[in-house]
């Protein structure tokens, strides 16, 4: 059966798929259509398309008077003619984008998305020079009630972007539209502050909003001051999929690896010392080895599941607190960085704990809540004093005058600065799992393992699963990222009906190369595609691709930590975690 349809816009000759819109036609044939509530990622199974901005209006031909149509919600049909740039679809668009305008508040300079704003490109894109419509404007109250993010519906266009994601994707469900008319605005249940509510941090929400409707909470202000201090050493740590992502910040092609260039422009920015995350990541490993080889000979709770994202936690205490004896109880890689730096770090350099801050520099916002939470700190030291998302330390760059692209490469430091192939994967999906296999198999048989790359969990499937043979033990084992895919493996664990050993989650789809906290990539899935394989590249380069083959991680555990899982290592790099209340 014949599914091709064929249909003419702007009197060019067009074939599609039966069930296409008229926007996936016209984008498969090269045609522009301005679109603002749209947005489809077929890796993700994820398509927001409610029609309610009206911004990619077009014309279809339709008898003697046609009519004006919304191109995203209007399916192709053979014999169809529509104009996309006709009077009436220009004049059409554009006043429905003034109308938006109307409503908006006029603090475009200072705004977190001035330059990156879609609504602001519209606008220049339509030509729009002014606002002919006067009227009330919103005036919602701003919501900064979360350390991680924060909300100002007044900039809310009613895209449903946001909506989508966190109950289509995250199934979380903590944005909904309320109210009607002109009090419609997206917030939560009950008029409740995102603090209020199981929101996670994930920062997907903020990862698709058009607009400053939705941020992160900048902490850049007062790092300037910290930078600026002769008392303070200041450290920072750098996540793997910071790496494959800041170049776009600055132009660059996506899936560049820039880490040279973001150490040097880092010491330029005045860090005292700038170290690896990966680093943190190798321990992570080892401990989390560890405490898998220790359930598996001991009879403990499996399956295992990893416990490195922070908002993937919060989900879990706040959804399923019955099933928290299967996280490791291992701290993340961020954690485990900060505590060592303000321990074994500060003894080895011979500097005051209370004068170092640790400044971590991740693709995500639920590490600013992590690094806050009390179980975190140690008698009221904490351990990470500040995290910055990839775009924020893009900016301070950018705010320092640094020419990015013109700078040299520079090493890490080598204290906590040597990493493994293994730490670099950690920045997207299935890397964490990948890792562990890597190490537990060769941990638990003493033997090399010849074949290190574990094909079957890598990709953007919804959920990976695999079986290793380590010596005669079958470990089965399974990846899930987006909190939608992770509620399927736990509604099975919670059954008793889960055949697995193992389990990594992440809380974003795609892993941390797609965190909220990275260049906005505008639902394209070839960016993130790109970051991904930039970091399998550089594990691939790497002369070293094993977490316990790191010489720095060997000396650490025989210098300060004594074996992993042993007595101090629970002390500095393990926690519990416990049942969250709304």
């Amino acid at each position: 059966m014949d599914n091709t349809v064929k249909l003419k816009i702007n009197g060019i000759d067009v074939s599609a798929n039966k069930g296409d819109s008229v926007l996936d036609a016209a984008k498969s044939a090269g045609i522009h259509i301005p679109s603002l509530c749209y947005f489809n990622m077929h890796e993700f199974d994820l398509l927001n398309r409610p029609a309610s901005c009206r911004v990619c209006m077009v014309e279809q031909e339709r008898g003697r008077k046609g009519g004006i149509v919304p191109a995203c919600a209007t399916f192709v049909k053979d014999g169809m003619i529509i104009h996309t740039n006709s009077k009436r679809a220009l004049k059409a668009r554009r006043m429905i984008v003034e109308l938006m305008l109307s409503d908006h508040p006029f603090d475009c300079l200072t705004c977190d998305r001035n330059l990156s704003c879609e609504l602001q490109k519209l606008a220049a894109e339509l030509g729009i020079k002014e606002i002919r419509y006067t009227g009330d404007q919103s005036n919602f109250e701003r919501d900064t009630s979360s350390i991680a993010m924060q909300r100002d519906p007044n900039k809310c266009v009613l895209c449903r972007r946001c909506e989508t994601m966190c109950e289509k994707v995250q199934y979380v469900g903590v944005l909904s539209g309320i109210n009607r008319g002109f009090t419609t605005t997206v917030g939560s249940a009950f008029g409740r502050t995102i603090a209020e509510t199981d929101c996670t941090y994930c920062g997907q929400c903020v990862a698709v909003c058009p607009t400053g409707a939705l941020s992160e909470v900048s902490n850049t202000d007062t790092l300037w001051k910290a930078l600026n201090d002769p008392e303070k050493y200041v450290v920072a740590q750098t996540a793997p999929a910071v790496r494959a992502a800041l170049g776009e910040m600055f132009g660059m092609p996506a899936g560049g690896l820039v880490t040279g260039k973001m150490i040097t422009a880092l010491k330029r920015l005045g860090f005292n010392q700038v170290l690896d995350t990966n680093f943190a990541a190798d321990v992570t490993i080892m401990e989390e080895g560890t405490e898998l080889i220790n359930r598996i000979k001991n009879g403990g709770k499996l399956p295992l599941i990893s416990s490195c994202c922070p908002a993937w936690i919060r989900f879990i205490e706040h959804q399923y607190p019955d099933l928290l004896d299967h996280p490791s109880t291992c701290r993340s890689p961020q954690e485990m960085f900060g505590a060592l730096a303000k321990t074994y770090m500060a003894e080895k350099f011979g500097i005051d704990p209370k004068k170092i801050v640790c400044v971590s520099i991740m693709p995500c916002i639920s590490k600013k809540y992590e690094a806050n939470r009390d179980e975190l700190k140690y008698e009221k030291l904490q351990y990470v004093d500040f995290v910055l998302t990839t775009r924020e330390l893009g900016a301070m760059i950018r705010e320092a005058g640094i020419s990015f692209t013109a700078l040299p490469d520079a090493k890490f430091g080598m204290l906590m600065g040597e990493s493994t192939g293994a730490a670099d994967i950690f920045g997207t999906t299935g890397g964490v799992l990948e890792a562990t296999l890597r190490t537990c198999y060769e941990l638990m048989t003493n033997k090399k393992l010849d074949e290190i790359e574990f094909e079957a969990l890598r990709g953007f499937k919804g959920i990976k699963e695999a079986t290793v043979d380590i010596d005669g033990t079958k470990i089965k084992v399974a990846v899930a990222h987006g909190l939608r895919n992770a509620r399927k493996l736990l509604e099975d664990v919670k059954a008793g009906k889960s055949e697995y050993q193992l389990i990594e989650v992440m809380a974003c789809p795609g892993g941390c190369v797609a965190g909220g906290g990275q260049p906005y990539h505008y639902a394209n899935e070839e960016v993130l595609t790109k970051r991904r394989e930039a970091l399998h590249k550089e594990d691939r380069e790497k002369p070293l691709r094993r977490s316990h083959e790191n010489s720095e991680v060997k000396k650490l555990y025989e210098d300060f930590l004594g074996e992993p899982n042993g007595d101090k290592a629970h002390h500095l790099l393990h926690t519990q975690y416990v049942k969250r209340e709304i």
